[in-house]
């Protein structure tokens, strides 16, 4: 059986003027359906653009990226909108909220894009939310402005959920019940969870690990006993 994901050979130049700058260089590696990967390196290695890449933001220079069986980096634009509707949730490290919509609002319209969305309200209550169903942004905490993105995310009922340093603007406590949160999601639903860090500590959650450095992936490993997250320190 093919890899759920996998990266052959992909290159990123980035062009300003006369200046060419490489983002990425020979990144291979593959991933298996379900499974929690951490992507770790220092910033500016390339974990972003690889991660823009996947979740078809971005556009490759070289080589070919393959997602359950298809070819996603010969996709048209128009179906790259699909792609990202259809099977990707993504998850940042700022919030991204819709600051007149309440909570249930934020995560109702994005499950309107999707083919099979799942309930706005019992996602949230999933999350821990509950209670702050009808609570605008402005109400709520750091931690639970990003439960409220990870729900948005969720309903979609995706495949694929890539988080772009999902603790960062995070306390140590609430960043580690986010990680925790995550790390259910794929273990319960077999969705493929995605998470870039420049924190090492994290890899020992991860079923998979991919280390970036200067826009190469310089190692692919897996943990056939990740640490659960509240064993883990940083």
């Amino acid at each position: 059986m093919p890899s759920f994901i996998r990266f052959e050979n992909v290159k990123k130049i980035y062009k300003s003027g006369e200046v060419e700058t490489a983002a990425l260089s020979d990144a291979t590696f593959e991933m298996e359906k379900g499974e929690l990967c951490v992507i770790v390196g220092p910033s500016g290695a390339g974990k972003t653009t690889l991660l823009n890449i996947l979740g078809g933001m971005d556009t490759l220079t070289e080589g070919k990226v393959f997602f359950d069986g298809e070819e996603i980096s010969a996709y048209s634009p128009r179906k790259l909108i699909t792609y990202r509707r259809r099977d990707v949730g993504f998850v940042f490290q700022f919030y991204n909220l819709i600051e007149n919509l309440t909570a249930l609002e934020n995560v109702e319209l994005a499950a309107e894009v999707c083919d099979h969305p799942l309930d706005a309200k019992a996602t949230l209550i999933g999350v821990g939310l509950g209670d702050r169903l009808y609570n605008f942004p402005s109400q709520l905490s750091g931690g639970e402005q990003q439960r409220v993105a990870i729900a948005r995310a969720l309903a979609k009922n995706p495949k694929l959920l890539l988080c772009d340093e999902p603790t960062g603007a995070l306390d140590y406590q609430t960043g580690k019940q986010i990680l925790s949160l995550l790390a259910e999601t794929a273990g319960q639903n077999g969705m493929t969870v995605i998470i870039i860090t420049h924190n090492s500590a994290l890899t020992a959650m991860a079923d998979r690990v991919i280390r970036v450095k200067n826009g190469r992936v310089s190692s692919v490993t897996t943990n056939e006993h990740p640490t659960p997250i509240e064993e883990i320190e940083w």
